[in-house]
């Protein structure tokens, strides 16, 4: 009974602490709640450096989720490894009223591996909890400590970090001891650093803010870092895994990276080596050399990710790859590098952000945590190459949209470079798709289509290669708006020259493509590229509009007509012309041929926030035009 009341006192205790804070939602102010799905309350980020391989996080957060949309921001996420240990979790989750209603420890979160669908072996876990609550508005509060063994890397603070989320204060404390040298920067972050001493001697830097109202989520943003609030922070000096460095630049943290992570990992067997000289032998041409070896390595190895100890950043040694026949991005790279430096042929290991979406690390501001993978540079007079390692498919030479168009940092001997990978234009990114048809009288469709796909839409079938062939007519039939269609065949082929091209070529044939009624034939004249979704309208938009990539798509599609059948009616001729795009789509008749022509253009970049709404327009043209109908008559 004793225990059994001490423990009611304990949890009672523990509640009513908890409790202090008032998280009734009605007491949020009004005018942090537009465009808000949830509210941070508060939050308390502190980083504690206390020596090179001891550095605690404890994180102390209370967010209010205001409805369905603002879910996900309840979800805690910590992740750790051998190198980083929760030391521990607690929180509570309180009604609208903010009374109390649930609290959570560390055995009710789920520890899962952090799986990534390609990692053959990853030490990374995670600590997930969301709380089981439909009943909003509610919020949670919690607070967990970690201890990490490295100061290379921190986390950085941002108090909103997406949009639709509000914050009511936010605070974030980094100390260190007196010798311990950081860098820093603000990115939009209104107040500034207040620098000080804490107790314990050791300098501290604090930034707060308060009273953030929810960014609007609006489509065709800008990245992130255009318009959310963050504070990055790297020391000068460091340990990681064992391995200690300082850079205060991207040229230092380039020569840190090639000395302590790559140098001497370059060794293959010497069976390889001649074989790599007998396969090149005869090939003058720097270039084609490189190709020939990257198109070995590329059928020798696979990709798979290993993460484990400092896997994260140090490549295995490429002997060990020769002899396994698998890697991981670092892995590959450096293993090319080293088959290519058998014949002489220079390559910079260069460190990348990956992703379709455009992203570069800050030029002023040198740290680790701005990249995520690794490509090859052959540094060719004139004609600098970048390489994709971890694909056993893609050309030589050609990036694609994982890491074209952006800023990489190229870690040589003599130090970090940066350099910009290739950039695909509009012009380059083209779709071209000719299309002969025939329609009987019946509205049945019948013809071919032939399409290539050049610069980064040369994969855009890519999944439907990878098909076993029963499977591919399934995926080519999804691909085109044509009802009731048959493939009768489909052939893909890809040019893997140093201007890559992939070809489809595709005959069917398609029952009441067009409706027969009282002696007329009516049908969509664009049976092959159409657009159906236009951007949802904005009111008062306050971010510039961004268009990642550009691309061209050109589509002429002859129609020839039964006997006895004319053209009666068809939508006017469109032409649009607008800084960030153009549209024309036409339509003539030779003889028994009808010809639709239609060409869309869009061009990447930042656009005045103005342009929202000629952008919406343009694109409510766009899809109108691809749903026109025309309509046969038959007659003289």
């Amino acid at each position: 009974m004793k225990s059994f009341l001490l423990l009611s006192f304990l949890l009672f205790s523990g509640i009513c602490a908890h409790a202090q804070e008032n998280y009734d939602a009605s007491l949020i102010a009004k005018e942090l709640l537009p465009y808000a799905s949830a509210v941070i309350r508060n939050k308390e980020v502190s980083i504690e450096v206390k020596d090179l391989d001891n550095t605690v996080y404890h994180i102390k957060t209370a967010i209010t989720i205001l409805n369905k949309n603002g879910s996900e921001m309840a979800d805690i996420l910590v992740w750790h490894n051998k190198s980083r240990i929760i030391k521990s979790i607690k929180g509570m989750v309180y009604n609208q009223f903010g009374k109390p209603t649930a609290k959570f420890s560390e055995s009710d979160f789920e520890d899962v591996n952090s799986r990534d669908g390609f990692s053959l072996f990853q030490d990374l876990k995670i600590k997930h909890y969301n709380p089981p609550v439909t009943d909003y508005p509610y919020t949670v509060a919690y607070e967990y400590e970690v201890k990490s063994k490295q100061s290379l890397n921190f986390e950085d603070w941002e108090p909103n970090s997406t949009t639709g989320l509000a914050v009511e204060k936010s605070a974030y404390t980094f100390s260190c001891k007196p010798d311990f040298n950081i860098r820093y920067k603000e990115i939009n972050m209104p107040p500034s650093v207040v620098k000080g001493t804490n107790k314990d001697g050791y300098k501290t830097y604090t930034w707060q803010v308060s009273n953030l109202k929810a960014i609007k989520d609006e489509p065709y943003s800008p990245n992130e870092d255009k318009y959310l609030s963050c504070v990055k922070i790297a020391p000068e000096k460091f340990s990681y895994e064992g391995i200690t460095g300082s850079f205060t630049n991207w040229n230092e943290m380039g020569k840190w990276i090639y000395d302590k992570l790559l140098v001497s990992r370059l060794q293959i067997p010497a069976t390889t080596a001649e074989y790599v000289k007998q396969l090149t032998q005869g090939i003058t041409d720097p270039k084609l050399k490189a190709k020939k070896i990257y198109e070995y390595m590329q059928g020798k190895t696979h990709y798979i990710s290993v993460q484990v100890g400092i896997g994260g950043y140090q490549p295995f040694l490429a002997s060990d790859v020769d002899e396994q026949n698998y890697g991981d991005c670092k892995a590959l790279v450096n293993y090319t590098q080293a088959l290519l430096k058998t014949v002489n042929i220079e390559s910079y290991y260069c460190v990348v952000q990956a992703g379709s979406r455009k992203a570069s690390p800050l030029k002023d501001f040198a740290s680790m945590n701005q990249f995520d993978h690794v490509i090859l540079c052959l540094p060719f007079k004139n004609d600098t190459t970048f390489l994709e390692c971890t694909s056993q498919k893609i050309p030589f030479g050609f990036l694609s949209d994982f890491t074209d168009d952006r800023t990489v940092l190229a870690c040589t001997p003599a130090g970090g470079k940066l350099l910009h990978t290739p950039v695909y234009t509009a012009q380059n990114n083209l779709q071209q798709r000719n299309a002969s048809f025939v329609l009987n009288a019946d509205g049945e469709l019948t013809g071919n289509i032939l399409t290539s796909f050049k610069g980064t839409q040369y994969d855009n079938v890519q999944y439907i290669i990878d098909e076993a062939p029963k499977e591919q007519i399934k995926a080519v039939q999804k691909e085109y708006p044509i009802d009731n269609m048959d493939i009768v065949n489909a052939e893909f082929k890809q040019d893997k020259s140093l201007q890559p091209v992939t070809t489809e070529t595709i005959r069917l044939n398609a029952r009441d493509y067009a409706s027969a009624n009282e002696g007329k034939l009516s049908f969509i004249i664009n049976a092959t590229n159409r657009m159906s979704k236009v951007p949802r309208e904005v009111r008062n938009r306050r971010l510039d509009v961004y268009i990642n990539r550009g691309y061209t798509d050109e589509d002429e599609i002859s129609y020839t007509l039964p006997a006895g059948y004319k053209l009666d009616m068809h939508p006017p001729n469109v032409l649009i012309n607008k800084p960030f795009g153009k549209f024309s789509a036409s339509i003539t008749v030779k003889d028994n041929q009808l010809i639709y022509k239609r060409h869309m253009q869009i061009f990447d970049g930042t656009y005045n926030k103005d342009t929202y709404q000629d952008l919406v327009d343009f694109y409510q043209v766009v899809v109108e035009s691809d749903s026109n109908n025309v309509t046969l008559i038959k007659g003289n």
